[in-house]
Order: structure tokens, then sequence, then C-alpha cells
């Protein structure tokens, strides 16, 4: 790589710009810190729930002004699906699912899609993915969420949870492409056109997620204490920085990005 070009930034958006479907404090100062100063980065989330226009449009209602790409693993998935199959079955949310509609074939699959489904779940829904995984289709998780918070004080289980079960029961390994996979990461590097193996920094909110994966990749990274992750620490996978909000993050990037003279 070319040392003359600033390191790569990348953005968690759940628990790091998006509080609970509010923006984070000094989300606004943060983006603007970004263009300001021109650092290259990307916003990355691994739910599942919406695709990247859901993102694009809460920033722009929240008048938050964002020159960076962004990308969901919805959005991964969709990419991944194009590359490697005709037709596939598809379960997750409806807003997303419309997105595969051109692939989109229930009696001859290919591999079979999942991503999160909010309340409807079922075990009926569980069944029909197990048969078709069972009877010879690829099994692609768009994530493996263990759980999500969907409101401040509530936890429930998310889609990690269920693909771990057909995983069991069909003795297949899902083809991961959300986060902690490397191919997430690599994929938002060779769109900021960076090699695959570009060092980068990561700002998230999950150790498991964010953190752990991104040191195995030999980034850096920067542990925010407004999501899932509260002190103390109890893993051996440290951040190379804590902050406990937007406002120190951008203590840090002076650091880490010297800023033109």
């Amino acid at each position: 790589m070319n040392k003359s070009l600033p390191i790569p930034f990348l953005i968690d958006f759940d628990g790091v710009i998006n509080l609970y479907g509010k923006p984070a404090p000094y989300a606004g100062e943060f983006l603007n810190y970004l263009k300001k100063y021109k650092i290259p980065s990307f916003i990355l989330s691994n739910s599942t729930l919406r695709t990247k226009k859901d993102i694009k449009d809460f920033l722009l209602k929240n008048h938050l002004h964002n020159d960076s790409p962004v990308m969901t693993a919805a959005d991964a998935a969709l990419i991944y699906v194009k590359k490697n199959y005709e037709r596939v079955s598809v379960y997750c949310v409806d807003n997303v699912k419309q997105e595969f509609e051109k692939y989109i074939d229930n009696t001859n699959s290919q591999a079979v899609i999942v991503g999160d489904m909010a309340e409807s779940w079922s075990i009926e829904i569980l069944n029909e993915i197990f048969l078709k995984v069972n009877n010879g289709a690829d099994l692609i998780a768009m994530h493996m969420n263990r759980y999500w918070s969907p409101e401040g004080n509530k936890f429930v289980l998310d889609a990690g949870s269920f693909i771990t079960a057909i995983e069991y029961a069909t003795d297949k390994k899902a083809v991961l492409i959300g986060k902690p996979s490397p191919i997430y990461f690599q994929t938002a590097l060779e769109m900021l056109s960076y090699p695959t193996n570009s060092p980068f920094i990561m700002l998230g909110d999950d150790i498991e997620l964010d953190i752990t994966p991104v040191k195995k990749l030999g980034g850096k990274t920067i542990l925010i204490l407004t999501g899932k992750t509260k002190l103390p620490l109890s893993t051996s996978d440290s951040p190379d920085y804590v902050a406990k909000d937007l406002a120190e993050v951008i203590e840090i990037l002076r650091r880490v990005y010297p800023l033109p003279t």
C-alpha cells in the first residue's frame, strides 16, 4: 500500500452512531470531523433488519452529514449471492428479502440465506430451513449474532442462535458473511480502494464481533462504551483504545491521524 495514504477507518453503526433508534451523543461532531480531515472511513452494520439505504435514511433524517460508504450484513450477503448462486431461499424481514427478489426460488434452492426475522421465528420456519439444507442446499448466514438488544434494557435471541441449531441438525457449517468474518472487513477495504491486507482501524462496541476479529487480522481497535460492552473488561483481547463516547473517539483520532499542517 502507498504509505502516503491514511489508514482506513471502519465504523460500527449500532451501539456507536445509532443508539436504540436515536443518534449517539456527538455523532454529528464525529462525522463532521471525518469529513473535514478526509479520513477514509466506512460504516458497517451487522444488522440484517435493514439495508444501507435504511442507514443512509437514518443519517439524513437526523441531519448527520456523512460521505462514507455504508454496508450492512444484508448488503454483503446480496453481493455474495450475486457472485455464487442463481436460485436461493431467503429467510429474513420482508424489507430486506425484497432485495433478493430476482434470485428467490423456494422449490429448487441452491442455498438458504438466513438473516434476522425479528419476532417471526417459529419451529415451522426452523424446520423449513432444516429440510432444505439437509436436502443439499448451502447454508449462508448473513451474521451469527447470538443476541441483540431492541431496547436498552431488553435482550433477545438473534439469528446466530437459530443458525447454530440448523448447523447442529444438518452437520453442515454455515458460510458466514457478516462480522466477525474476515470477508466483511476485507470487502469494506476493497470498496475503499485499499488492498484487503491493508492495516486499518476499527471502532466498535462489541468485543466478540468488532475487537477480537480485527486484532486477528492485525488491525487496531477502538472500543466505545456506548453499546454492548461495559467496564470492567473481562477478555484477554484488549482493545488498543477505549472511549466512553464519540467525543473521546475524536480525541483518539487526533493522535492517530496527524492533522494537515
